[in-house]
Parts: C-alpha cells; sequence; structure tokens
C-alpha cells in the first residue's frame, strides 16, 4: 500500500497508509489528541476528521482550547437544533442554518405556520441534550444535483438553496456550485444538505442554550415567505457559557431602548413612524449638553460652522454619484414644481450632507490661504432603512450627522488627517471613551470609482496616520466607501463592547466630479483633496451608545438633572427651593421632591433615576446653611455647607468628572443589537 507524508505545526514529519484520515493522524500521534480533537486543518482548510489526508498536508488539530473551534461547534449545534425540531414536529421543513457571533440559529416553517413558543424552547432544549447524549456520529457524503434535490424532496427551502447553488450563486452557504452537493447524516435517519466540517460527533457537544424566537424572511427578502427563526448560543464549557449568559444580562440591563422609557429621555411614537425618534425634556437636555460642547471644541479647532436644507433637486445627487451607488438607501423621491414653473422636479430628502458642502466650497473661487477649510454642520438626515434592521436610537431612519468636511491640499493631507484623528480620539474622551482600536477600510470590490494609484495613495496615507495613533490597527479589506478608503475608530464600552463610532474618509472623486479648485501659490488652479469625517456618527446613536455605556447614569456634566432635593417635611420646603434657586443661578440643574411620600421612598426614587446627587435637608441644615449629600455610588455626608457642595459640584462639572462608568471589566460583548447597530457613513 502506497504511503503518504504529513507536516504537522512543530515542523515533524509521519507517514501514514494512502487514505488515511485526519482521525488516524491523530490516534497515530496519541490516545489523548485522538480523544480531544474536533477538527482537522489541511492546508489551512478546516476539514472533517473522517476527510483522507492528501499527500504533503500542512496538517493542524483544533480541539476545544483553540477559539476558531467555536464556529465549527456552533454550526454542529444548529444541526441538532433542526434534527430536535424536525423530531418534535412531524412536517416541519428547514432552511438555513449558520454558525453566528456568540452561537447560531435555523429557520423553520411549522406546518400549518405555526410558531414558537418561549416553552417550546424548553422542549426543543430537552429534545437537543437527548441527542447530544446518544453521541451519534455526523457522517458526510455527496449527490449529484438531480439526487440531492429527491433527498430534498420534502425541504422546498433546501432544494431553493441548491438551485441557487448550482446557479453559480453560492450567497447562502449551505451548498457549494459544483457537480455535487453534500450532506450531513446523524442519528436515525437525520439528513441536512452542508458543505461543512462538523465534529465528529454530537457527544462532543453540551454547553448551548436557546435564546430567543424571531420572524426572518427566507434569503432575507420581504418577497419570499418568513421564517421562524430559533438563536442559540454554543460554547466549549460550562464556565464559557455561563460567563456569556451573564455578559447578556450586563447588556439587557443596559439596554438604551428600555433605559430610554425608565428615564424620560425619548420614544417612538406609532404616530410618526418606525426609526423616527422625539426626545423628551431629560433627553433633549442631554442632546443639548452634547452638541454644546462639540460646537465649542470644533470652534477652537478652526472649524467653520453651516447649515444645509433638508431637500434638493435630483441633479445634485446624480452629479455626486450617489443616485448611481446609494439609491437603495434613500427615501422615495417628491415630485414638486417649488419653482412655479408648471414643471415638477424629483426632490429627494438628504442622505448626507457632503454634496451641500462641496456647493459651498464651490460658491466661489478659493485660494490656497484659505485651505485646510473645515466645515461642520449638525446636519439632520434622512436613510430609508429596512425595518429588520431598526434599533431603538442606534439605527434610525431620521439621524442628525455631526458632519465635517475638511477641504485640503494633497501636500497638506497627511498632516490635516493625523491632526483630525488626534482631535477625534480627544473629543471621545471627553466624552467617557478610552479604549480604543482603529479599523482600516481599504476599496471595495464592486462600487468603487476612481483609480487604483488614488486609491493606494488614499489608503497609505490613512495607514500611516493610523499607526502613528500607537493604537492596534485592523484591516477591513473591501469595507470602504464608494469613493474613497476610511479609517473607523472602534471604541470599546464599560462592559467590553465594541461600537464603530468616528469615521474619518479619505475622498478624490467627488472634488472631481464638482470640479472643485483652488487657487496656489503658483496662480495656477488646483484641485482639493476632500476628508469627511463624522464624529459621533450620528447624534442619535452616540446618544444611545452613551445611555448603554453608563447604565444610565451620565457624568454629572452630561446628566439632565443633577442635584435632588429632598425635604424631610413641608416645614423645609421653602428652604430646599431656595437651595434650588441657587443652584440654578450657579447654572446647575435641580429638581425638588416635596415630601408627599416618606422619605425613604423619595430617596429610593431619586436613586432609580441615577441621579449625580441626592440632598436631604431639615431643621439643622437650615439653621446652619447646610446639606446632607447622598451621591451616587458613594457615601452619605451631613451638615456639608451649601458653599462647599456647590464648589464641589463645580470642579466636577468643569473637569467633566467623568467617573469609571459602572460594569464589568471589558469583557467583550459581540451581541446581535450592537453588530446589527452600525453607525451611518458620511456618504
Amino acid at each position: 500500500m502506497s504511503a503518504i507524508l504529513v507536516t504537522l505545526p512543530d515542523g515533524s514529519q509521519r507517514e501514514l497508509d494512502e487514505g488515511a484520515t485526519g482521525a488516524d493522524l491523530a490516534a497515530d500521534i496519541g490516545p489523548g489528541l485522538a480523544k480531544a480533537v474536533l477538527i482537522a486543518e489541511v492546508n489551512g482548510e478546516p476539514k472533517d476528521l473522517g476527510a483522507p489526508l492528501p499527500d504533503g498536508a500542512q496538517v493542524r488539530f483544533l480541539t476545544k482550547r483553540d477559539p476558531e473551534v467555536l464556529e465549527h461547534l456552533r454550526h454542529s449545534t444548529a444541526h441538532v437544533l433542526a434534527q430536535a425540531v424536525l423530531d418534535l414536529w412531524p412536517g416541519a421543513t428547514f432552511a438555513g442554518g449558520p454558525p453566528i457571533e456568540d452561537g447560531f440559529y435555523y429557520d423553520f416553517e411549522l406546518p400549518g405556520g405555526g410558531t414558537f413558543s418561549e416553552d417550546d424552547l424548553v422542549r426543543i432544549e430537552k429534545r437537543m441534550n437527548q441527542i447530544i447524549k446518544s453521541n451519534q456520529r455526523f457522517e458526510r457524503y455527496e449527490l449529484p444535483l438531480d439526487d440531492a434535490m429527491a433527498e430534498m424532496a420534502d425541504h422546498p427551502y433546501k432544494q431553493a438553496f441548491m438551485s441557487a447553488a448550482s446557479a453559480g450563486d453560492d450567497s447562502d452557504g449551505d451548498a457549494a456550485a459544483g457537480e455535487a452537493i453534500s450532506f450531513y447524516r446523524n442519528g436515525d435517519g437525520f439528513i441536512d444538505m452542508c458543505r461543512g466540517p462538523h465534529v465528529p460527533s454530537t457527544g462532543k457537544l453540551g454547553w448551548f442554550k436557546l435564546m430567543r424566537v424571531a420572524g426572518a424572511y427566507f434569503r432575507g427578502s420581504e418577497a419570499n415567505p418568513m421564517l421562524q427563526r430559533i438563536y442559540g448560543t454554543a460554547w466549549t464549557s460550562k464556565d464559557d457559557l455561563g460567563a456569556h449568559l451573564e455578559r447578556l444580562e450586563q447588556a439587557a440591563a443596559r439596554d438604551h431602548r428600555r433605559l430610554g422609557a425608565e428615564l424620560d429621555l425619548f420614544s417612538f411614537p406609532d404616530e410618526i413612524g418606525s426609526g423616527l425618534a422625539v426626545f423628551h425634556p431629560k433627553g433633549g437636555i442631554v442632546r443639548m449638553l452634547m452638541e454644546d460642547y462639540s460646537r465649542k471644541r470644533h470652534a477652537e479647532a478652526g472649524y467653520e460652522f453651516v447649515n444645509s436644507p433638508h431637500i434638493t433637486k435630483e441633479n445634485l445627487f446624480q452629479t455626486s454619484g450617489h443616485l448611481d451607488w446609494f439609491a437603495d438607501g434613500m427615501f422615495p423621491p417628491m415630485q414638486l414644481d417649488l419653482d412655479g414653473d408648471g414643471n415638477a422636479t424629483n426632490y429627494y430628502l438628504k442622505p448626507m450632507n457632503c454634496p451641500f458642502h462641496i456647493l459651498i466650497f464651490r460658491s466661489r473661487m478659493r485660494s490656497y490661504r484659505e485651505l485646510p477649510l473645515r466645515m461642520f454642520e449638525f446636519g439632520t438626515v434622512y436613510r430609508y432603512e429596512k425595518s429588520g434592521v431598526l434599533h431603538g436610537l442606534t439605527r434610525v431612519r431620521g439621524l442628525t450627522m455631526d458632519d465635517a468636511h475638511i477641504f485640503t491640499t494633497k501636500e497638506n493631507m497627511a498632516a490635516e488627517l493625523a491632526s483630525l484623528l488626534d482631535f477625534v480620539l480627544s473629543l471621545l474622551r471627553d466624552y467617557g471613551l478610552d479604549d480604543f482600536y482603529l479599523e482600516l477600510s481599504t476599496r471595495p470590490e464592486e462600487k468603487a470609482v476612481g483609480t487604483d494609484e488614488e486609491w493606494d495613495e488614499a489608503t497609505e496615507a490613512l495607514r500611516e496616520v493610523a499607526e502613528g495613533q500607537g493604537l492596534d490597527l485592523v484591516m477591513d479589506p473591501g469595507g470602504g466607501a464608494f469613493y474613497g478608503p476610511k479609517i473607523s475608530v472602534q471604541a470599546r464600552d464599560a462592559i467590553g463592547r465594541t461600537w464603530q463610532m468616528s469615521t474619518i474618509q479619505v475622498d478624490f472623486q467627488l472634488p472631481q466630479r464638482f470640479e472643485l479648485e483652488y487657487v496656489g501659490s503658483d496662480g495656477e488652479r488646483h484641485r482639493p483633496i476632500m476628508i469627511h469625517r463624522a464624529l459621533f456618527g450620528s447624534v442619535e446613536r452616540f446618544f444611545g451608545v452613551l445611555v448603554e455605556h453608563y447604565a444610565g447614569a451620565f457624568p454629572t456634566w452630561l446628566a439632565p438633572v443633577q442635584v435632588a432635593i429632598l425635604p424631610v417635611a413641608d416645614s423645609h420646603d421653602d428652604y430646599a427651593h431656595a437651595l434650588a434657586a441657587r443652584l440654578k443661578a450657579a447654572g446647575y440643574r435641580s429638581e425638588v421632591v416635596e415630601a408627599n411620600d416618606t422619605l425613604g421612598k423619595r430617596i429610593r426614587n431619586a436613586k432609580g433615576q441615577k441621579l449625580p446627587y441626592v440632598l436631604v435637608v431639615g431643621d439643622d441644615d437650615i439653621a446652619h446653611d447646610t446639606v446632607g449629600v447622598n451621591p451616587r455610588g458613594g457615601s452619605v455626608e451631613r451638615d456639608v455647607g451649601v458653599a462647599e457642595f456647590i464648589g464641589r459640584l463645580s470642579a466636577e462639572v468643569e473637569s467633566k468628572g467623568v467617573p469609571e462608568a459602572p460594569g464589568v471589566a471589558h469583557q467583550v460583548i459581540d451581541d446581535a443589537s450592537s453588530t446589527a447597530a452600525s453607525p451611518p457613513d458620511p456618504l
């Protein structure tokens, strides 16, 4: 029998019989590895342990210690989920079931259009545990397309995947285009179409939990049937599963949608429409403070403030190219005769501000002495987001972008980018975010304009600026906008979740499309470089991120109410109101909670509103001009002089007083809410 030679990660080699599998190699190395191994990585590609090894292969084994194995463990758990559902609901059919960040899901159609309940998840988990305990082997086999179609005769969604794959559409990932379709069989005849690989048997699984049920259109299209999607999570150990569930509890407690209602910050009235928020007075104060401080910092940094309308004629977006590249993200046009000449023209709600700022630049000839020209606007824009991606304030249809566009010379581009990134990181730190890494997004394979040379030059400039910050830099191949590459600032919040925040994009294209020019020091006309920058991303999204970062307990300078004053009895009301007037005169926000309930209950209610300070006043305070100070997260103090308290408050507000945000220390949570809530690009 012929032999094959394979190489292990340490450089050692093993000789095996031709046809030997990954499992054979693991057994040849030792019984401990043979028991622990889950996946074989062959020439860099994950493979089933039962797959034959080619001669000369580089082989690496994945066990539960390797983070890469989680994807395959979760994929295998998704198969067990499908098997359990089809066991419990005869006549059910299934569609796709991929692994996702921190878990997996599977889509089903139940007989008679039924739906899953929360109690059903308990039943399904019980059946899954029985399947896992029975230690069923996953066995791979392949069939020609016609036979594969027959194999899935009772499952039309699987047949649809196969038809798409045979036509060259491999976007679903369940069936690879080619002459044969691969399947996996386990247990008493359960079969699922899948490219694999999988762990050797169901007994290698175990630490999982089904999380929730949601509706999902087949292949994500509203033209297709609505299916029932079950989400789950799976890990390699009980401890890892428990830690993940604890992190999710932390995230749920911080959910800005829930806190927005509890703290009376904002709402989404049905009468207005999905994805369109209104800010209540308390939320309006926080938003005003956010914006005012940002305006102050921008003015100090030499930005010019501009404003632009909410609608415009379509030819503006034809010139910019947005109607070619971004029409699906824009609200439908309105045919209006605003000029009164009897000719209706298409008008669009603006999805971005940049074309307006370009027109301001182009309104007269510019000199090199005016550059860099930094324009800034809190401009409200409108994005036609699909309902399935809306998520509180972090994904909305009406949003206010803190949009800046910088026009500079090519010679000064690198220096301007470096200064701009310094400014962005400094301002984010003032709002209490200080744990960053950077992401560099390069030219997309499709939907890109401009020459390779222009893209290379812009990308290299951004790379040098990013590396100069001394932060981790992660590449995002193909993630740039259609007109240029970008740096994204990724910020970790108090519990370690990553949020994409500010974006900085270099643009050679729009200055060309709008024929922008300036007069250089040589008296000749030159084309400027344009830099797009959104620092918050949008005010709404940044507001939601801060709510979750602080769990609603805003630092004192941002808190809508900084001080609650609680008179012990009715006889102390006048002193309490006089104290509130003194605080207001000094520039601080307070409210009096009169003695209409017990003092203990009023203190609990004030703390439930996450106020920085609760002051209690009684007879001794009236006599000595003092207060009892009950600070958020601190110890109670008695007999504190009012002047002393106001001095402390002033120092805290002036320094921005950003305390360590409450929560667990930097545990990464990449749940569906954060990944679905990407910030808007400036475009």
